[in-house]
């Protein structure tokens, strides 16, 4: 029996007293599949559906069809399922198991949801970007549309207090698991000087573990390239009975259902898997696990608007489930390619995907919706600022949100495609050119990963002839074609009995000129040089490999990069014309007059330009360029040389030193004066002194004293005189400067013989900032230094006197300097 039949009488119970509930049961307790069975005669059900979100596709299947088993049924009866390209659902499903896009569409058609009665997260702790957006959604439909919605929020960790948050004061529940003991082996590298490939690590542990241990193994790798890798290595080198099956995402369905079925008898297997096999799926027979350590995921950077895929290390709650995977049904081992003190550093979870996803396609979800701002619906995790924002201006400039963050009618449409923004833009704007067919094979063709894989070159091109029958690709999974076939037939129902092999044949710059639809940012030129480096329309710096065929073209459309933030390398990319450029993107490109200056003429040159973002399309030179714009060109050149390039004066930096310190103490009644305020302020205080010149030269004759001090109205000027005055009165009668810009200022520094009776350590700022004293001896050195004279005179003073009179014999040392009369030079003759 499992573990969670114990709870299921209590559950049951609090779903009959309470709308919404938590229940936290880790991996192996059997929550997947035993809770919706449960439900199933639950009274307020009335004849609805009960609905289960499983965030993944392998997972929804298989849970589908182990309930429906129990049944004696076939999945598609009494249990079904809804993917994107696959469903087994009938009139006489009642409950189904669907993956995250499924359940937003949804709850989109019907916010009422009424043909459901409860709605299942399940694995709610892998906090994908779609299961928080879905419960939002859930949410918000029973707070305000259903309040007999049932809502039941599954994990498998213990770390529900965030989703407790979210939801209220609810019922949560606990089940114990049924976890066998697991015995962990810590297999780091041998030397943290050459660290292994990941690849040769794993190799190794796992033929350690076939001969030392019983049963079959399963294997976590990052991705399907490493599992590839090792599938190859492994070859070869294991015993006739061991069967190697890959398992991941994008494998086909049969080859996943042959990966998670029990060995044959006299066999074991290798099962080598991503996270995919973290949760929800129990392969049966598998007593071992070999954990790399290692994840991928997708991380989405606002500032470049592309995703990078980052290999890193799991945490300890993603490595505690992988172990639980070799205790699920017997005693098990799990051997860790790191150190036991290794562990102690990894974090504690994985970070939620909303922190670090594209957020385009939620954006305009909930645009759909009616939500215009993240603060109109509850999350678990509100989405990043700069990341929504990015998202906004994403869409906006694809047409699919206005002004005021308002769905367009481009946008639902987009939205019904149900592909991201940037393809379904494509797919669009496609069927208006005559190329809806070779628009919807390139958004297939993105959606997924790479039907080529890493060294075949960046040529989209290339990807669209295979995908038609071109031959010479034998490594290409002909399973893999036919699904991105599928999905491109879906995306245009226009031509619903078009063949990709007989489709018109297409050229590169007719793929290049749909590209840059979809990726009007991604627009790259080639840089002057041997090396195939380019400048985005975005401002980003990307680059191709030497070999590769592309980069003889001058104008490309980069559609996959790798994301680093210097120089991103292309995977994906084909080539476009600059005719198609200014035809298509006309309303991104901009016509302007624009200044900037000449380092070598030492001048500003004026001229007019069109630009494509960042891009440089077309210029020629103005012959009569107005004041306005010479004036923005030096301003553009004092940014770029920095404001030390100004012909600062002494007197300059003081009033700036002034200013500042009046400013720390009285922050409501003086600007900030500092290098970076004046630097963020060039056109208030500066730009109306550089009108009518056009040269450096000119630049360099500024009184920058003079125009620092136009920041102050009259009563002010006379006001900082009196608050910080340039300098001081000492005993003698002279005037001694002060220097605001030395460290821990104002200082002044004098004769300490001059400053004999001075008992009083002077103040500016209204009495607010001592002046610190240097007193310095006859030959103008320092002697001491002080911000309490009285101290100084009483304290230091004899130690001073002791020290320094036998080399100044001709100084007058009186031993009470207080009443000693205070001069300048040598003793006064009597």
């Amino acid at each position: 029996m499992l573990p969670i039949e114990h709870i299921l009488p209590q559950l049951k119970q609090t779903l009959e007293t309470n709308t919404t509930a938590l229940l936290q049961a880790p991996p192996g307790a059997g929550k997947t599949t035993r809770v919706p069975l449960a439900l199933l005669d639950a009274p307020w059900r009335q004849g609805r559906r009960i609905l289960m979100l499983e965030p993944r596709r392998l997972a929804a299947r298989s849970a589908a069809r182990y309930m429906a088993g129990q049944m004696g049924e076939q999945a598609g009866q009494t249990v079904g399922y809804r993917t994107r390209l696959d469903t087994r659902v009938s009139a006489a499903t009642v409950i189904e198991v669907v993956t995250e896009g499924i359940l937003t569409h949804l709850i989109q058609s019907d916010p009422l949801l009424e043909d459901y009665a409860a709605v299942l997260f399940d694995e709610f702790h892998e906090r994908s970007l779609q299961v928080d957006l879905g419960l939002a959604l859930v949410r918000e439909s029973q707070q305000v549309l259903r309040e007999d919605l049932r809502v039941l929020v599954m994990s498998a960790t213990l770390d529900t207090a965030p989703i407790a948050r979210l939801l209220g004061d609810v019922p949560v529940l606990s089940s114990e698991g049924r976890a066998f003991p697991v015995e962990v082996l810590y297999r780091p590298a041998a030397s943290a000087q050459r660290q292994p490939r990941v690849v040769d690590q794993v190799t190794a542990v796992v033929l350690e573990a076939l001969a030392q241990q019983p049963g079959s193994v399963l294997v976590f790798l990052p991705g399907a390239g490493e599992i590839r890798r090792v599938a190859q290595a492994l070859a070869g080198q294991v015993a006739s009975d061991v069967v190697v099956a890959p398992l991941f995402g994008n494998l086909q369905a049969a080859e996943q259902d042959r990966a998670i079925a029990p060995a044959t008898e006299g066999s074991r297997k290798v099962v080598l898997a991503t996270a995919i096999a973290e949760t929800s799926l129990t392969i049966e027979g598998v007593r071992v696990v070999v954990d790399s350590g290692q994840q991928r995921r997708a991380v989405f950077d606002p500032g470049s608007g592309m995703t990078r895929l980052v290999t890193g290390r799991v945490s300890k709650a993603s490595a505690e489930q992988r172990k639980g995977r070799a205790g699920r049904t017997q005693p098990g081992v799990c051997y860790r390619l790191w150190s036991e003190s290794e562990q102690y550093g990894l974090a504690d979870f994985t970070p939620p995907e909303i922190r670090e996803a594209d957020l385009a396609p939620l954006v305009l979800e909930l645009a759909q919706w009616g939500a215009r701002s993240p603060d109109q619906l509850q999350w678990v995790e509100p989405p990043p600022a700069a990341h929504w924002q990015q998202a906004v201006e994403l869409l906006q400039l694809l047409d699919m949100l206005g002004e005021d963050c308002a769905i367009t009618s481009h946008g639902k449409a987009a939205r019904a495609l149900g592909v991201h923004p940037r393809l379904a833009h494509m797919v669009l704007l496609g069927r208006s050119l005559g190329q809806g067919f070779l628009a919807s094979e390139l958004a297939a063709l993105l959606e997924d990963r790479d039907l080529l894989g890493p060294g075949a070159g960046a040529d989209m091109h290339q990807r669209v002839r295979v995908l038609r029958g071109e031959r010479g690709h034998a490594r290409v999974d002909p399973a893999r074609i036919q699904a991105v076939r599928k999905q491109a037939r879906r995306l245009e129902p226009a031509t619903p009995s078009a063949s990709h092999a007989s489709a018109p044949a297409s050229t590169a710059t007719e793929v290049g000129r749909l590209l840059a639809l979809a990726y009007p940012d991604r627009i790259a030129r080639r840089r002057p040089g041997d090396a195939p480096r380019y400048q985005l329309s975005n401002g980003k710096g990307a680059l191709l490999r030497d070999d590769d065929a592309l980069a003889r073209y001058d104008w490309l459309v980069a559609a996959d990069l790798d994301g680093k933030a210097r120089e991103a390398q292309i995977y994906l990319a084909a080539p476009v014309d600059l005719a198609s450029l200014e035809s298509d993107l006309a309303a991104h490109i901009q016509q302007r007059d624009e200044a900037e200056w000449d380092d070598r003429r030492g001048t500003v040159v004026a001229r007019q330009v069109r630009r494509l973002g960042a891009l440089l399309l077309a210029e020629k030179p103005l012959a009569k360029p107005p004041a306005e714009l010479m004036q923005q060109g030096l301003l553009a050149a004092v940014r770029r040389k920095g404001l030390d390039s100004l012909p600062w004066t002494s007197g300059a930096r003081q009033w700036q030193a002034r200013v500042g310190l009046l400013a720390r103490h009285f922050p409501e009644d003086w600007p900030d004066v500092s290098d970076t305020a004046l630097m963020n302020s060039l056109e208030d205080w500066l730009a109306p002194y550089l009108m009518g010149l056009s040269r450096w030269a000119e630049l360099q004759k500024l009184n920058v004293h003079g125009v620092l001090n136009g920041l102050l109205d009259y009563a002010p000027q006379q006001r900082l005189n009196e608050l910080a005055p340039t300098a001081l009165t000492i005993p003698t009668g002279s005037l001694v400067t002060l220097d605001y810009t030395a460290e821990n200022g104002p200082v002044l520094a004098a004769k300490l013989q001059a400053l004999f009776g001075w008992t009083r350590t002077p103040t500016v700022a209204g009495g607010q900032v001592p002046v610190l004293i240097h007193l310095l001896s006859p030959a103008q050195r320092p002697l001491a230094v002080t911000a309490d004279l009285a101290s100084f005179w009483a304290n230091v003073y004899p130690q001073v006197r002791k020290d320094t009179r036998g080399r100044y014999p001709k100084h007058p040392w009186p031993e009470d300097p207080l009443t000693a009369v205070a001069q300048q030079g040598v003793k006064r003759k009597s």
